[in-house]
């Protein structure tokens, strides 16, 4: 398929701004830039490494807390559900007063949040700072995003740095795997937590003379905060969250999972409804329409499915069945992570080549090949030839397909909106492993053998991935390339124009 040069993310603006006019237009990169996105990935990846931090340690952490199965179940989602339930009003509230104030104000919260849980004396004193941590990290990543936007401002510079950012975040879930493994054989769970307080500490040192605070916000642009909405939102992705963990012990019919599952879609439908009558919507009806943010978001919520749903099997796999230590489940993924960080190395380039489209639309089939090789798993199944390719195809497609996804999402949102992207990003990141592995999961229960279920589970996610690159190849083929002139045709001057500069 020839290339044009519509396709590369350097040769045209994002969609929706002009090329001798716009928000980036005459500014250049911010002159510390290499280390600011060093900064602000480090971080992301962190908010991400905390949700798997705990993982593998959780037979510890039950021996030590005294817990139980349904204990450890709501342990595992209290940072995960305020970091969910909060990104959209996280994401506002960057767009209201800046990227860089909110950035700091959350990752303070969250560092202080990581050291008290290091010393969290009982269940219910972890539960409440893994809680807080969420609400930090909540904060803390749609910001990181609004910097990122004022340290790479030019169109073409944010649309290279949004490809290599979209495999950051699931780096941090591959090393939160393979080093709470190592913790959970040398020294304490709760010295895990000294990776976040670090991290936190650093970046906060760093924050004022490294990363720009960008542009002040016109009184006139500022976007109200729609607190109604900011609260349907929040309790709603909350509440379904919650009733799709707890899926994974109950049965589906059982009150404990429908009455959640229920209030939580009641409240989601009354938040849309608001949404379309409120003057400053937390999130605007026409923001996840156009096609390539469809993909987009697609993209990022089945990449972390995948991602989640093979760490959490394949752990239970090595340890339950064939009676691996935690420190060698823990090894078996070292292939997995070094193939993350060698695609998304590559990543950038290859957007640059080929477009976002065609980049998220190869990661998704690539996955579904890793997945389906997985699915051919039996309890004799050798790690060498049965696990290890899968364990290098997943990780390559998923990488490939979270960068060509970040782009697409952000591709043409104006700068004013650039914490609702990233609000609307990690939200879809979020919710990637907790729909995935509660819907994956009851395929596995149609099986009588745990091994059968498992493999059931991971082929239905490799015909997931596979309907998934054929639709999102229907829809990027139905939009019409960009006009090279840079200008906005008429029937696109909403946005439809998703520019498949990135796209294509």
């Amino acid at each position: 398929m020839p290339i044009s040069p519509q396709d590369s993310i350097t040769a045209q603006p994002l969609p929706g701004q002009r090329q001798d006019a716009g928000p980036g237009a005459g500014r250049t990169a911010w002159p510390r830039a290499g280390l600011a996105f060093a900064v602000l990935g480090i971080v992301q990846a962190t908010l991400i490494f905390t949700i798997t931090l705990i993982s593998i340690p959780l037979p510890d952490i039950a021996r030590e807390l005294g817990l139980g199965s349904a204990d450890l179940v709501l342990l595992q989602a209290a940072y995960g559900l305020p970091y969910s339930g909060l990104l959209l009003f996280g994401g506002r509230l960057a767009d209201r007063y800046g990227g860089r104030r909110l950035f700091t104000a959350g990752l303070a919260l969250f560092g202080l949040a990581s050291a008290a849980a290091a010393f969290a004396p009982t269940f219910e004193a972890l539960v409440t700072v893994r809680f807080t941590q969420g609400v930090g990290a909540a904060l803390t990543a749609p910001a990181a995003l609004a910097v990122l936007r004022a340290v790479f401002p030019e169109p073409a510079r944010f649309g290279r740095a949004m490809a290599t950012w979209g495999g950051v975040s699931v780096l941090g879930a591959a090393v939160g795997t393979l080093t709470s493994g190592a913790a959970t054989t040398w020294i304490s769970w709760r010295w895990m937590f000294a990776i976040p307080v670090l991290v936190a500490a650093l970046a906060l040192a760093l924050t004022r003379p490294l990363l720009p605070a960008g542009p002040a916000p016109a009184s006139r642009a500022r976007p109200g905060l729609d607190p109604a909405g900011a609260v349907l939102a929040t309790l709603g992705i909350s509440l379904a969250s919650y009733g799709l963990i707890l899926s994974e012990d109950h049965p589906w019919a059982s009150a404990a999972v429908l009455a959640p599952l229920a209030i939580g879609a009641v409240l989601l439908g009354a938040f849309l409804a608001l949404e379309r009558r409120v003057r400053d919507p937390l999130l605007p009806p026409g923001f996840i329409r156009t096609p390539h943010r469809i993909v987009g978001l697609a993209g990022v919520l089945l990449a972390a499915a995948g991602i989640g749903l093979v760490t959490f099997l394949l752990a239970l796999y090595l340890q339950q069945i064939r009676h691996w230590s935690p420190l060698a489940t823990a090894g078996a993924f070292l292939p997995f992570t070094v193939a993350l960080i060698a695609t998304n190395r590559a990543a950038a380039p290859l957007v640059a080549r080929f477009g976002a489209g065609r980049i998220t639309i190869a990661g998704l089939t690539i996955a579904a090949a890793g997945l389906a090789l997985l699915a051919t798993i039996d309890p004799n199944t050798t790690y060498v030839l049965g696990l290890l390719p899968g364990l290098i195809l997943l990780p390559a497609g998923t990488s490939l397909a979270f960068s060509g996804s970040a782009v697409l999402i952000t591709a043409d949102v104006p700068e004013h909106q650039t914490g609702l992207a990233g609000g609307v990003m990690n939200t879809a990141m979020e919710l990637g492993p907790t729909v995935g592995l509660a819907a994956l999961m009851a395929v596995a229960a149609t099986q009588t053998n745990v091994v059968a279920g498992y493999a059931w589970a991971l082929g239905t996610g490799a015909a997931v991935y596979l309907t998934a690159a054929l639709t999102a190849t229907a829809l990027i083929r139905r939009t019409p390339p960009p006009r090279p002139t840079g200008r906005t045709p008429r029937h696109h001057a909403c946005g439809e124009n998703s520019g498949f500069t990135h796209a294509q």
